[in-house]
């Protein structure tokens, strides 16, 4: 649909492992599919290194889903969780990230896990959507600005 007009499109270029933007999600919700739709199955290039990978493609997806919803785009965010130690530590070190930083991180696995997934629903996306408000800056209780973190 992009390649039709590309100059309708803040962000054109997208193709598999390119991350959607709220434009490219609020079009699969209100025009493609006139309802909330879930996404799932991303490129592992462009997610966290604690998701658990898809065998079924060979790793290169991961096991996690996004629920978009006509007016916001993403409500829902969620994934499995990597729960094998070896695997988990060899994808830090794909990613540059010091093993040392996440020792926290990897004691919840190294002391026993199961398989297992979690999601998010964030707050103001959901006053959004309820209260049809058309921006997201609207329905911050505490809306931040420069100059005003405190540490």
């Amino acid at each position: 649909e992009i390649a039709k007009d590309p100059s309708k499109w803040q962000f054109p270029d997208v193709e598999f492992g390119t991350d959607l933007a709220t434009e490219h999600e609020r079009w699969l919700a209100e025009t493609k599919f006139d309802s909330a739709v879930f996404v799932y199955n991303y490129p592992k290039s462009i997610k966290a290194f604690y998701m658990r990978d898809n065998d079924e493609d060979g790793g290169e997806t991961v096991n996690a889903m996004d629920l978009l919803v006509p007016g916001v785009g993403e409500l829902v965010g969620g994934s499995q969780r990597e729960e094998r130690m070896d695997v988990l530590v060899e994808k830090m070190k794909e990613l540059d990230l010091d093993v040392e930083d996440y020792w926290w991180y990897l004691d919840l696995r190294r002391f026993g896990s199961v398989p297992h997934a979690g999601y998010g629903l964030g707050f103001e996306r959901l006053v959004t959507y309820v209260c049809g408000i058309e921006n997201i800056r609207d329905a911050i209780a505490f809306p931040r600005y420069p100059g005003n973190a405190e540490f």
